[in-house]
């Protein structure tokens, strides 16, 4: 830790205030950084000792020429660790250092409180260092260029996994430790007859039965015979199970799904995290922190901060809004079966039991819940009316924003439908023998939103390099089911029937 005398006095200072607020955080290490310093470990996710990788220096010199140019600046960074690491810029006046500094221990009280934070690694720093040291000597033996395009390959598919996995035993996995080891069934496709007289066995064991009974034992063990059984969407996995890899790949793409899963929370409850932090940084400036000299200062940051354009959803302002409205429809008891069906405006308007259990409810909010559990169950029409969170289009003979819709269902169904899966479309794997050939059957799940085509082409040729045979992508294009396909050398898109992964 580099921090002044200054800073180290603050640093304890605003421990003891997010103490008093009821915060439980990681204890957090603090470093001074250049904006040079801090743009490098901004453009490593936060790492400094991750593996080399070219999008890392492009990252950075995006960052490098925003800083540069004045477009954008990096005010902190906190990392989710045991202890938390955190980066300040030293350039940044004393006011600043104080809002980061509230904003970082309100950042690690959720890391280190939220479920969906539960199973990432407390030694993250180490880990990442343990995968840039493996990748370095993988290249180091097998060659810069060969393990670099792999890591393309393994980075361009670090979205397909199974984000809720975690928590959730498949049965599957059961399955799988006593599957090798069973002997197979010699009559497991025999039908069982109801035992019957010679002269009513006909009746009683009549043969569209006897044949119907024999088709679904025969499905069952076609089933039982498939590579998943079931839909598997965790495509990483799967490739990791079965894929023909080198000892050397296999390592590195069992390092890109690790990290892969330590990030995924931090998209999964951005809006929730950062509106945390915003809650707690500003209560603790204004009622706290702050001097006369400096309310203006911080205002005008903070303004900054959670401003939010027509049409965008900004998750500092959405997040700690929502916390605050929360917190007050809590505290006065807007909520339950009285409140939902009182039809009275004055009545609602005025609304007040003093039950004042706000504080405690958005503590147990910040536990349980991702983004879109938070919007799905807290989101009001009467909140989308005070933050005009209205559907926006832009009108070119006006030249401004105007609303277009006003429908607090649609509004709620498309911010939910941008925050599910991270924006990003459900993949599964379907069959990993497609056509009793070894290749690899991928179905998109669609649901109202196409692929983009030079994106699913892009991904597939990656997959089928992992692979190493022919991947196939079903999915809807033009409103028909299409099947996109690589065989190593070229693409095909052919229309299909819309069950044929099930036919096959």
């Amino acid at each position: 830790m580099n921090l002044t005398a200054e800073l180290d006095d603050l640093k304890e200072e605003i421990k003891a205030y997010a103490i008093d607020c009821g915060l439980d955080f990681f204890d957090v290490v603090f470093e001074l950084c250049t904006h040079d310093q801090i743009n490098q470990i901004a453009a490593l996710g936060g790492f400094p000792t991750r593996y080399p990788h070219w999008r890392f220096g492009m990252e950075y010199e995006k960052l490098s020429k925003s800083y540069t140019y004045g477009l954008s600046k990096i005010y902190e960074m906190v990392i989710n660790n045991d202890p938390c690491y955190a980066y300040l810029m030293i350039s940044n006046p004393l006011v600043d250092q104080k809002l980061v500094m509230a904003h970082v221990y309100a950042h690690s009280d959720f890391f280190k409180s939220n479920l969906y934070f539960a199973h990432t690694s407390r030694k993250a720093i180490d880990e990442m260092a343990n995968h840039g040291a493996r990748a370095r000597a993988h290249a180091e033996r097998h060659g810069h260029e060969k393990v670099e395009g792999f890591l393309d390959c393994c980075l361009s598919i670090d979205n397909l996994i199974d984000v809720h996995s975690t928590g959730i035993r498949r049965h599957a996995e059961a399955r799988s430790k006593t599957r090798f080891l069973e002997e197979p069934e010699d009559d497991a496709t025999k039908v069982e007859r109801i035992r019957a007289k010679d002269y009513m066995d006909r009746f009683v064991n009549p043969k569209e039965f006897l044949d119907q009974k024999k088709k679904e034992l025969e499905e069952e063990q076609k089933k039982k015979k498939r590579i998943p059984e079931e839909p598997e969407r965790d495509i990483l996995h799967f490739l990791l199970e079965y894929a023909p890899l080198e000892r050397w790949q296999h390592d590195v793409l069992s390092m890109i799904r690790e990290e892969a899963y330590y990030f995924a929370p931090q998209w999964m409850t951005k809006i929730m995290n950062e509106g945390w932090a915003t809650y707690w940084h500003s209560k603790m400036m204004t009622e706290q922190l702050c001097t006369d000299q400096e309310i203006i200062d911080f205002a005008d940051h903070h303004s900054g901060t959670v401003a939010q354009a027509p049409g965008q959803i900004n998750p500092y302002k959405v997040g700690v809004e929502l916390y605050r409205d929360i917190e007050e429809r809590w505290n006065k008891g807007r909520h339950g079966s009285a409140w939902d069906t009182c039809e009275d405006f004055e009545k609602r308007r005025s609304w007040d039991t003093h039950a004042m259990g706000g504080r405690e409810k958005i503590f147990e909010v910040r536990r349980f819940h991702n983004d879109v559990t938070f919007i799905d169950t807290f989101l009001t029409p009467e909140f989308c009316d005070e933050h005009k969170l209205y559907q926006y289009k832009y009108n070119p003979k006006s030249g401004v924003y105007e609303i277009v819709s006003r429908d607090f269902d649609l509004i709620k169904r498309q911010l939910l439908a941008s925050l599910t899966n991270g924006g990003q479309p459900f993949i599964y794997v379907t069959d990993g023998n497609y056509g009793n050939r070894g290749e690899l059957y991928l179905k998109h799940r669609y649901e109202g939103v196409e692929l983009k085509l030079d994106y699913a082409r892009d991904t597939i040729r990656n997959i089928q390099k992992i692979w190493s045979r022919p991947v196939h992508l079903e999915t809807v294009l033009g409103g028909k089911a299409r099947l996109v396909s690589y065989d190593g050398t070229e693409h095909k898109d052919i229309e299909i029937a819309s069950d044929s992964a099930e036919a096959s």
